[in-house]
């Protein structure tokens, strides 16, 4: 890579910290059911009240026993009891063994578990034919968790597997911040929705569509604000309207500085803007602010622009509002499988799929169109190659690759 010299607007990292610090952070608490709980985020530290699992039990299928009476095998031991999961162990008697099955709790004075495969069964006995020492086979209590543990701080987002942990430890419901208000307002005369016919000069309304599907895969309570005209009056009131209804605005379109772009004037006449413009390729007209008590974000119109700076930026700001940390996903580095002359003074997020050159290793190859304007190139490739501002590429340079799945999870 090669950097040369320029610069201009406000760089991604400043914008994204700004954001991060001056973004307010609602309040209120609900419990909610452990099905109810995926993706939501934790209000306070949740401590385990109890060992998982409560009391030792088997790892494997077999025979428990004193490690100390089968040291020196081959060794013949009596079998005085059957125990399946969810039976009580009981006492074992020194000199005798156990049949034990997975998950069993293992026998008060048992120390081991040989495996069914290194025992040869009898009528009444076993004989072990390996030694076995203590500890075998033996899951201990408090192995995954110990009472008094903390598993999670606040402001984490539960994810399924954390569900099942929340589960182990007996909890039936969890305290998690109320969701977050987001209302979401396009913009633009030439808009239609889906299943009408288009006139003249019209296009249909993805940009709504795309985002209401990313939020609804988040915490929120999501308000279709509808669209408004290209007219600064109606885009002013339609502001004031959803500012006492949702926590935060999120529109599209309307943030240039065209002459039919009025988002920014309305704003600016019953709130503030923070941001206007980065230095992010697709992107460039993106706005943060507040209208009156509502949170403001401003998106581009174009469709891939829309969707890179409401990944990076809106997203990751979204749950910071309800106390998650409220990064984006770093990625990983990738070889680049092409090369190109210097980029601009932007941070260019290219559209890339990820393929396996003749040596068996992944590198990067831009997608055909690049056009901001082209949201099919979303769907048709793997994810965001980051090139930073005037940097030229070369094949095999190792740049950032953050793919579609990260930005999503």
């Amino acid at each position: 890579m090669t950097e040369v010299s320029g610069s201009a607007l406000t760089p991604v990292d400043s914008a994204c910290r700004l954001i991060r610090e001056t973004v307010p952070q609602i309040s209120g608490v609900e419990s909610v059911d452990l099905l109810a709980a995926r993706g939501r985020i934790l209000e306070q530290e949740i401590r385990a009240g109890i060992d998982v699992p409560l009391f030792a039990n088997s790892a494997m299928d077999g025979y428990a026993l004193r490690a100390a009476d089968a040291c020196t095998a081959p060794v013949r031991l009596p079998v005085n009891r059957r125990i399946a999961a969810g039976q009580a162990g009981g006492a074992l008697p020194a000199g005798e063994a156990a049949r034990i099955f997975t998950g069993a709790a293992l026998p008060e004075g048992a120390d081991a578990v040989v495996i069914q495969e290194n025992c040869r069964a009898g009528d009444g006995d076993v004989t072990v034919l390996t030694q076995v020492t203590p500890g075998d086979h033996v899951r201990a209590a408090g192995d995954a968790v110990r009472a008094g543990d903390v598993l999670f701080r606040g402001g984490h987002r539960l994810q399924p597997q954390d569900i099942g942990v929340l589960a182990s430890i007996g909890c039936a419901d969890v305290p998690v911040r109320r969701k977050l208000r987001v209302g979401l307002l396009v913009t633009g005369n030439e808009l239609a929705a889906p299943g009408t016919p288009l006139l003249p000069g019209q296009i249909y309304n993805g940009n709504f569509y795309t985002l209401a599907s990313m939020l609804q895969h988040m915490p929120v309570e999501l308000a279709d604000l509808g669209i408004a005209a290209d007219d600064l009056e109606h885009t002013r009131q339609a502001l004031i309207e959803a500012s006492a209804r949702v926590d935060c605005i999120i529109t599209t379109g309307g943030v240039s500085v065209g002459d039919e772009d009025h988002v920014r004037a309305a704003v600016e006449s019953e709130g503030e803007l923070q941001l206007w413009k980065l230095a992010i390729k697709p992107g460039k007209p993106l706005a943060y602010g507040k209208v009156r008590q509502a949170v403001f974000f401003g998106l581009p119109g174009n469709p891939v622009s829309a969707f890179v700076t409401f990944c990076l930026i809106v997203r990751p700001a979204l749950f910071r509002m309800m106390g998650a940390d409220g990064t984006a996903p770093a990625g990983y580095r990738l070889p680049a499988g092409f090369s190109s002359p210097p980029s601009g003074n932007r941070q260019e997020y290219l559209r890339v799929t990820v393929e396996v050159d003749t040596d068996g290793r992944e590198q990067a190859l831009p997608f055909d169109n690049q056009s901001s304007g082209a949201g099919s190139s979303l769907s048709r490739s793997s994810g965001l190659l980051v090139v930073p501002p005037r940097t030229a590429v070369e094949p095999g340079d190792r740049l950032i690759f953050i793919p579609y799945s990260e930005l999503l999870a």
